[in-house]
């Protein structure tokens, strides 16, 4: 499994104060850009490793960087082209901008891709305006410091997600059954204690305030 920190920069809302924080901090060792994603990046000063998609969002190919162009009428996204890219690049955590929001399809296709690629060994967080979401395939554990409050919802991405629990919260779950045709994990809530989420077996996706 790779060992690389790769950030993906999609076309969709981008928050770029967290993008600069953790690029301030040397928190990606390669960023991508996903087709209009690259515009996001110029408008903050950042130069991607490589712009990547087949650039209708965009409008035109970048020019002056490494570029990985597909025709649109294929049967990939540009969001799944990056995600696999980032993998042959050695990722083994992908952190992702511009990629919730907007178009509600490509939400939840996206939302899907990243539970695969989690299930294939990839740690996958998104960050969006207000949450992240961070995707836990079983056996594994999410851990957060404590805070005041806020919202946290967990939901399966699988049928049957087993052994799930929530500590820290102000609903405690503890080796539940979550299967993705149920709203149980929805708006749970912060109380001012660290926060531990697990699963047993099976794939969540934590959403967790920023």
């Amino acid at each position: 499994m790779g060992t690389k920190t790769v950030a993906l920069v999609g076309a969709s809302d981008f928050n770029a104060e967290e993008f600069a924080r953790l690029d301030a901090a040397g928190a990606f060792d390669i960023i991508l850009a996903v087709d209009a994603g690259y515009e996001s990046l110029m408008d903050i000063g950042i130069k991607p490793y490589m712009a990547i998609g087949d650039f209708d969002s965009l409008g035109y190919i970048p020019k002056g960087i490494r570029t990985a162009r597909f025709s649109s009428h294929k049967d990939q996204s540009d969001m799944e082209l990056a995600l696999s890219r980032s993998k042959s690049l050695g990722a083994g955590q992908v952190v992702i901008f511009g990629a919730l929001g907007r178009r509600l399809d490509h939400t939840l296709a996206n939302l899907q891709l990243f539970a695969r690629f989690s299930e294939e060994g990839i740690r996958v967080r998104v960050i969006g305006q207000q949450e992240e979401v961070i995707f836990l395939t079983g056996p594994d554990i999410f851990e957060a410091p404590a805070q005041e409050e806020g919202i946290v919802s967990v939901f399966a991405m699988n049928d049957e997600c087993k052994g799930v629990f929530e500590r820290g919260l102000e609903w405690e779950l503890d080796d539940a059954l979550l299967t993705n045709r149920t709203s149980l994990g929805l708006s749970n809530q912060l109380k001012g204690e660290a926060v531990m989420i697990g699963v047993e077996s099976g794939t969540i996706a934590i959403f967790f305030p920023l």
